[in-house]
């Protein structure tokens, strides 16, 4: 069970695969390192095709917001975010043809970073297979958004296939980098702004309340967007928004569904509920832990005062890292070579990587199709034999 939200970060530095880098000339240093092809034996990683019945299309778009002073810049300024879309399109699926290409799982600098400090072989996230196209206009009638928080030092990217998924089905997905947080940020001018947050901070809570306060004012940033009168995000004209985040993105959706009326319905992916008042109050929304963990004394808390819908599903077998695209990268990556068997097996866990991605997968789809679009799902509301990896731990309304 982990006992600290930072501990991947940790562990990795202790392996020696190095500190996220600090400077942008080392970053530049780290992406020709990465530029060398992968050996031609290495396996190449694909994401797990999405079962919806709509194509996918994706795009990214900066966003700022001018009301906040960003609290982990070295000089006083707007906070600036990126997000990016992932949204059911009528545009052809993507194919190994040029007039339909899929889009790049990443560019190379954040690539570069997240290989560098997650001890990943160097140039395996360039040839990550997606299934999204680059542009594409959003079909019509698209009345839905999941707004998507990562883990700490993590990226948008390493949920790309959920993104995948839940565009497929139907919903408009826009998953934010959190700026000096995320391993590294590309921006459209080309600045890549590589993550500056303590690995060991000298008081974790007060820590904690910060970055989950920045996390959650950044999920409102990119709800006003989304909600905003005549020029939406996207174009599109959302009518209800839920909120989806692994790991430290977990409590700051709690924390954004605790402080916007405006989202409906939250998700969380293994994320202890630090920095966050919920263990004390709880929701009035519905909420939904999946976990690798059995139990938590954050979520413990957090049942015992929730007032809303809610679940606690545990995934018998799972990592941290499980409902995340890691597992379907980490043979490309080489990380069962790279990391140790206590990191790899608390990451990973022992579940086959095609059953996580399906279990998690399902247990997303079913959440947000219920509580966005009124589309009953009976996956959680009990234990069946498709997905037998699926603990109920608790449950409350019907």
């Amino acid at each position: 069970m982990f006992t600290r939200r930072a501990a991947l970060t940790a562990a990795l530095a202790a392996l020696g695969s190095g500190a996220l880098p600090t400077a942008t000339a080392t970053a530049s240093a780290a992406t020709a390192s990465a530029a060398a092809a992968l050996p031609r034996s290495a396996t190449r990683a694909v994401l797990p095709r999405p079962t919806g019945r709509h194509s996918v299309a994706t795009r990214s778009l900066p966003l700022t917001d001018f009301g906040r002073t960003d609290p982990f810049a070295s000089r006083p300024g707007p906070r600036r975010l990126m997000v990016q879309l992932w949204y059911p399109t009528s545009s052809p699926a993507p194919a190994p043809h040029p007039r339909t290409p899929a889009v790049p799982y990443t560019d190379p600098g954040t690539g570069a970073a997240l290989e560098a400090g997650w001890g990943m072989r160097p140039g395996v996230l360039k040839g990550v297979g997606t299934h999204a196209r680059a542009g594409g206009r959003p079909i019509a009638g698209i009345r839905s958004a999941v707004v998507v928080s990562h883990g700490r030092g993590a990226s948008r990217i390493l949920t790309s296939g959920l993104a995948e998924e839940l565009a497929s089905h139907g919903h408009l997905v826009a998953a934010v980098d959190h700026t000096y947080d995320a391993a590294a940020v590309r921006f459209p001018d080309g600045r890549l702004v590589l993550g500056a947050l303590p690995a060991e901070p000298d008081d974790w809570d007060a820590q904690d309340r910060l970055e989950v306060a920045v996390r959650a004012a950044d999920l409102r940033c990119v709800a006003d967007a989304l909600c905003r009168r005549g020029r939406p995000l996207a174009g599109v004209p959302v009518q209800r928004v839920g909120l989806l985040g692994h790991s430290l993105g977990g409590a700051a959706a709690a924390e954004a569904l605790r402080t916007d009326r405006r989202f409906v319905a939250g998700l969380d992916l293994d994320g202890g509920l630090f920095g966050t008042t919920v263990p004390e109050t709880g929701l009035d929304r519905p909420f939904l832990l999946l976990t690798s963990s059995p139990d938590h004394e954050t979520w413990a808390r957090w049942r015992a005062r929730h007032r809303g819908w809610g679940r606690h599903l545990h995934l018998t077998g799972g990592g941290h890292l499980s409902a995340t695209d890691v597992p379907a990268l980490a043979a490309a990556a080489g990380l069962r070579e790279r990391w140790p068997e206590p990191l790899y097996g608390e990451y990973l866990g022992t579940i086959a990587p095609h059953r996580a991605a399906t279990v998690t997968r399902a247990c997303v789809t079913a959440f947000f199709d219920r509580f966005l679009l009124g589309l009953h799902r009976p996956l959680l509301d009990a234990p069946g034999p498709r997905h037998p990896e699926l603990r109920f731990l608790w449950a409350r309304g019907a």
